[in-house]
C-alpha cells in the first residue's frame, strides 16, 4: 500500500510573489519529506498589477490552485505568508476541503489599527492551524494573536520566532523547522 501523499499549497503575502524567500526554502524543505508542494500567485501578480484583487477573487484563486493540487496528493494543508495565508484560512472557512492551515505572519489586523480584526472567519475554520509570527510583528502581538485565535473551534499551535517582526527576515530555518514538526503530527 501507497503511504499517503501530503500536500501543500502555498501563497504569498500582498507585496510577494510565489519566489518569497521563505516560501521558497519551505518547498524546499517540505519536497525533501515527501510533500507535493505548489507555491502560487494571485492572479493580480501574474498580470503585473500591484495591488491586490478583493478577498473573494483572491479566495477563488487559491480554490482553483487547491483543487489542481489536489489532483496530486490525498490530503491538503493550505497557507502562507500574511495575506496569503489570510485567503487560504478564509476559502478553508468557506469550505474548502483541507486537512490543515499553515500560517506564516498571519496579517491579525493593520499596524497601529488593532481594532480593526481580521478574524470574522475563524469560528469557522474547523482543521488544525500553526501559527508562525515573529514577537514583534506589528501586525498583531502574541497576546492579541494568541487571544484572537482562541475562536477558533480546532485544535491551535503558536510558534514565535523571538525578536522578528511581521518580515521575519533571517528566519527561514525557524519557520521551516516548526512547520515540517507540525506537518509530520498531521
Amino acid at each position: 500500500m501507497t503511504p499517503a501523499r501530503l500536500g501543500l499549497l502555498l501563497a504569498p503575502g500582498a507585496g510577494a510573489g510565489r519566489d518569497q524567500a521563505t516560501l521558497v526554502a519551505l518547498d524546499r524543505r517540505a519536497t525533501a519529506a515527501g510533500l507535493v508542494v505548489r507555491r502560487m500567485d494571485f492572479p493580480y501578480r501574474r498580470e503585473g498589477r500591484r495591488a491586490p484583487d478583493r478577498p473573494a477573487a483572491l479566495v477563488l484563486a487559491v480554490r482553483e490552485e487547491a483543487a489542481a493540487l489536489a489532483a496530486r496528493c490525498d490530503a491538503l494543508v493550505a497557507g502562507g505568508r500574511s495575506m496569503g495565508g489570510r485567503i487560504c484560512s478564509m476559502a478553508v472557512a468557506e469550505g474548502m476541503p483541507a486537512a490543515g492551515l499553515l500560517l506564516i505572519s498571519y496579517p491579525l489586523h493593520p499596524p497601529g489599527r488593532p481594532s480593526a480584526l481580521r478574524t470574522g472567519h475563524f469560528p469557522a475554520i474547523g482543521v488544525p492551524c500553526l501559527f508562525i509570527s515573529g514577537t514583534r510583528d506589528a501586525f498583531g502581538s502574541p497576546a492579541e494573536l494568541e487571544a484572537a485565535t482562541a475562536e477558533i473551534p480546532a485544535p491551535v499551535t503558536h510558534r514565535w520566532v523571538e525578536g522578528k517582526d511581521h518580515a521575519l527576515r533571517g528566519a527561514d530555518d525557524a519557520v521551516c523547522d516548526a512547520a515540517l514538526e507540525w506537518l509530520a503530527q498531521l
